[in-house]
């Protein structure tokens, strides 16, 4: 939890691209979301695995948890500059870090654990040896294992209801980890003191939500730190961390 994730490394295969940030992604401040980032970092996946030459071969992948470090707000206008590689590989899972730049300053780090799956009998899947040894070219960690960093039931001080939408759902018919966080930037406006700086964001995904349910996020704050909960009739489907630098 505490440790600062890989650097970019001068070596193997780093995917890089850019765009400009969109004026549907910032805040009141003119600020990149987290939402934002997320769905950012989803689409550079995608892009990063058509170039890797093996989108048809591995289709389908869900995220267990992202991490999100804000060292710097990107502001609009700006034009990001992505780089993405993998800094951990295991048989079915990989970990994978986006480094976000923007070119009138600041850089945001994020990481996300991503489980390669098949869609039909919807359980993780083997991934093939070509796809492993050219994502395992940046990394020397080749036995990525699953720890979870936010254990424990939901506590809480606020109950933030969480209505969703159909446009939420996924191809899984399961709520889109990108949604998660618009529920994470709805936790930041009761605790504005935690990311007014350079700070750390992370969501863990425990179990789907479905499409109907209904959701409230429970949150409560604890020093330096915001724990938050999307609970689902007292049963938590993913838990979150927003903490200062």
């Amino acid at each position: 939890m505490d440790d600062p994730l890989s650097p970019l490394p001068e070596h193997g295969y780093v995917y890089r691209t850019s765009a400009r940030l969109l004026t549907s992604d910032v805040d009141a401040n003119l600020r990149l979301r987290l939402d934002g980032v997320a769905r950012n970092i989803q689409e550079v996946g995608a892009e990063h695995l058509t170039d890797s030459g093996f989108a048809d071969v591995h289709p389908h992948w869900i995220v267990q948890r992202t991490v999100i470090d804000v060292l710097e707000p990107l502001v609009l206008p700006s034009e990001i500059t992505y780089h993405r590689w993998c800094s951990g590989i295991s048989t079915r899972w990989c970990s994978m870090r986006v480094r976000l730049d923007g070119s009138d300053g600041g850089r945001i780090e994020t990481e996300g654990f991503w489980i390669n799956m098949n869609k039909a009998t919807a359980t993780p899947s083997l991934i093939s040896q070509d796809l492993f040894a050219r994502f395992a070219t940046t990394t020397e960690n080749t036995r990525l294992k699953w720890r979870p960093w936010l254990p424990g039931p939901a506590g809480a001080d606020r109950v933030t209801p969480f209505p969703l939408r159909q446009t939420d759902v996924d191809l899984f018919r399961h709520v889109n980890n990108t949604v998660y966080w618009q529920g994470v930037h709805e936790v930041t406006a009761l605790y504005p003191d935690v990311v007014a700086s350079s700070h750390r964001a992370v969501v863990e995904y425990r179990k789907p939500i479905q499409p109907g349910e209904s959701v409230d996020i429970h949150s409560t704050v604890d020093q330096r730190a915001v724990r938050l909960w999307f609970v689902v009739a007292d049963e938590v489907r993913a838990a979150g961390l927003l903490r200062s630098h």
